[in-house]
């Protein structure tokens, strides 16, 4: 949980008192005390101890001294994975419960996992609040979350299952429901209820196959901006759910959706769907966004809840007040993603080098949209990672016909998925040829969602200029060669008559503009300009 908002203890909570100074066997100076709903944190200046409550919260039970042992050793162990330089050891709380002390001589009292202290201004919910939350730092975040669970073990039990995953989101529900005392506040539940009832028995079967292709893994369990801290220039997760297997063992999208749904209650809508855009072109993993609407209510109410449970533990009127308003506003933001906008379809259209990508990555945030870019999935097809290179990109290698006609068939399949799930999808691909756009053409039509064509062009000595750049750089998943260049030249066909009634042309040259986003909106979602295009088709 977040070392960011302080509580008044819960009564009767019997925890060490280590707010002094004398109770440490290293120089302390004032010593801060934070709370959660389970735990209690003592900054000394150097080290933070964390020491967990004595309570039963029906999903963990710290009550008895050997599972508040037990805890703090999988706390270590488990945080380890991802922020090893924090987590030092756990340490023995010796004394009496009036003179309590880290280690040295008396009863045994408790334990506490102790961890390196940083400043609570390196949260990542500060650097955002603070405007400094980069697209650079939440790539790398995403990059490092894929990696982290791909290396994560997959669950081989019963973990993650449609019926387990149905537990606990509805366990979530009676918890919260045991709390409420105000009939607005039933209603709302209720409603958000019967909405995840239906939507469950939608993703069930994709629930399943998720289960059974080593999607369900042993994560972090807890992501959000308040678990997260950024050292060294990198942010880096901390403070994972160890308390309860069930609720560290999920699927990855559960997880990916608790940060996208953090993003999006702090305003950031723009960096969640760039953490999203990272992480799924770095897995691959594009069917797991039709679970993410449902995980994303979910999350948020997992939220709701520890606010819930805060407000019933503190004594202070005004502070109850508060938590009470955090717990409507997450379900009103989890009521918000039960609401999906009406999907559309954008197809990049150029020459290598035109800016395509570059567009692409800008369009994704403006619409919160999902990328799709061909350079990425041609090397997935190829068994190589996008920052790979190949033996030859040119002729029989990653540019070949079969490779190309491979890597749009892919594209169109993943594009189908992403649409379906309710998500506008941006392809991000040459298109130069009409038989590569016709099925995206006719993929919008048999879906019924608005679909363009983002007609991006520039000089052939631009082109040139960046080919030759971008080579030299290295870096880019994109292998087009200069040779490349001129094959496209050689083989694009132009817009049909029916396209260029879907086509909206931007000067590649150029930074996106308002106006060109405008122009793109107007253009994708006008239902007169839809019906006007269907006829014309008749």
């Amino acid at each position: 949980m977040a070392f960011d908002t302080a509580a008044d203890a819960p009564a009767r909570d019997t925890t060490p008192d280590l707010s002094r100074p004398g109770c440490y066997p290293h120089p302390a100076k004032a010593v801060k005390v934070i709370e959660t709903h389970i735990s209690r944190v003592f900054l000394t200046g150097d080290y933070a101890y964390k020491v967990k409550k004595p309570v039963d919260l029906g999903f963990l039970d710290f009550t008895t001294l050997e599972a508040r042992r037990r805890s703090c050793e999988d706390e270590l162990r488990l945080n380890r994975r991802l922020a090893p330089q924090l987590y030092l050891d756990v340490v023995e709380i010796r004394g009496t419960p009036d003179a309590p002390h880290v280690g040295g001589e008396g009863p045994l009292l408790d334990y506490a996992v102790r961890m390196q202290q940083f400043s609570q201004e390196r949260l990542a919910s500060r650097v955002l609040a603070r405007g400094e939350l980069t697209a650079d730092l939440i790539v790398g975040l995403a990059r490092l979350l894929a990696r982290f669970h791909a290396d994560a073990p997959a669950d081989a039990g019963r973990r993650g299952t449609p019926a387990a995953v149905r537990a606990s989101v509805m366990q979530n529900f009676e918890q919260i429901g045991a709390m409420l005392t105000r009939a607005d506040d039933e209603r709302a539940l209720t409603r958000l209820r019967t909405w995840t009832d239906n939507e469950h028995e939608r993703v069930r079967q994709l629930l399943a196959r998720r289960h059974d292709e080593g999607r369900v893994r042993e994560v972090h369990g807890d992501l959000h901006l308040g678990n997260i801290v950024l050292l060294d220039g990198v942010l880096t997760p901390f403070d994972c759910i160890e308390f309860n297997a069930g609720l560290r063992w999920n699927d990855v999208m559960s997880e990916v959706a608790f940060l996208v749904m953090d993003l999006a209650d702090r305003g950031a809508d723009a960096l969640a769907y760039l953490f999203l855009d990272a992480y799924l072109a770095e897995t691959g993993d594009y069917e797991g966004v039709g679970v993410l609407r449902y995980y994303m209510v979910y999350r948020a109410l997992v939220r709701a809840k520890v606010h819930l449970m805060r407000a019933t533990q503190t004594r202070d009127v005004g502070e109850r007040r508060r938590l009470s308003g955090e717990y409507r506003k997450y379900v009103r933001l989890a009521t918000s993603f039960t609401r999906s906008a009406k999907p559309g379809m954008i197809l990049m259209h150029g020459l290598t080098a035109c800016g395509k990508s570059t567009m692409a990555r800008e369009l994704l945030q403006i619409f919160r949209s999902i990328r799709l870019r061909s350079d990425i999935e041609r090397k997935r097809l190829a068994g190589l990672r996008a920052e790979e290179t190949s033996d030859s990109p040119v002729g029989g290698g990653l540019y070949s016909a079969d490779r190309s006609a491979a890597t749009y068939e892919r594209l169109a399949a993943l594009a189908g998925t992403i649409l379906q799930a309710g998500y506008t999808v941006i392809v991000d691909a040459a298109f130069l040829r009409r038989s590569q756009r016709s099925p995206f053409e006719a993929l919008a039509e048999s879906l019924g969602v608005p679909w363009i064509v983002l007609e991006i062009d520039v000089p052939e000595a631009v082109l040139r200029a960046r080919v030759t750049a971008r080579a030299a750089a290295g870096g880019d998943p994109s292998e087009a060669t200069l040779e490349v260049l001129a094959a496209q030249r050689l083989t694009r066909e132009p817009l049909t008559a029916r396209e260029r009634l879907h086509a909206v042309a931007i000067d590649g040259r150029n930074a996106l503009t308002a106006a060109d986003s405008a122009r793109i909106a107007r253009k994708l979602f006008s239902r007169t300009r839809h019906r006007r295009a269907a006829r014309s088709s008749r």
